[in-house]
């Protein structure tokens, strides 16, 4: 957790830093249903990230791997980023997982709530009451790509889903690996 703060730092904006901090520290929603802590959530219960802790991880390095991208994108590209909207929509993209999975033994299984609302509605209608700005909001929001309710239309939305599959199939493929 120490690590997503650092991050968080990270932001420029002021007041955007404080709104992410303020997410990332109280997740709440006022809806009924358990909430796992967000570092011992996994990142999925069955794809990728499947263990304690997984969220926390999958977090960081989908951080690490959009603040690449905008090193790439500013240096060797020459485009411009916005990497205050790239680094909050990293930070915050799946914070709603917390109410998506319960423990099920030794691992997980999906909420009554995560059977009903995926993550991402319940993280756009939180961003939107929290009053995020369109292009934090955008970036998570369509965070799944071609798969998203909504597909990236920013670059900052496009490096946050890049970053966010290769993680994920990352994660995906080494635990296959380990498997055989």
């Amino acid at each position: 957790m120490a690590e997503l703060e650092r991050l968080a730092e990270e932001i420029g904006d002021e007041s955007l830093r404080g709104m992410v901090l303020g997410l990332l520290e109280s997740p709440e929603v006022h809806l009924v249903g358990e909430r796992l802590p967000f570092e011992e959530c996994p990142a999925g219960a069955y794809v990728h990230h499947t263990y304690e802790g997984g969220l926390l991880q999958h977090t960081i390095a989908v951080a690490r791997l959009s603040l690449t991208l905008c090193d790439l994108v500013e240096g060797l590209y020459g485009g411009e980023v916005d990497r205050d909207v790239v680094l909050a929509g990293a930070l915050l993209h799946d914070v709603m997982k917390c109410y998506a999975y319960v423990r099920d033994g030794e691992g997980f299984k999906s909420s009554p709530l995560g059977e009903r609302v995926d993550h991402l509605s319940l993280l756009v209608a939180e961003l939107y009451r929290r009053g995020f700005p369109l292009e934090v909001i955008h970036t998570a929001a369509s965070h799944h790509g071609d798969q998203s309710p909504v597909k990236p239309k920013t670059l900052e939305a496009l490096i946050l889903s890049i970053a966010d599959l290769a993680d994920s199939e990352f994660s995906r493929q080494t635990m296959r690996a380990a498997e055989y």
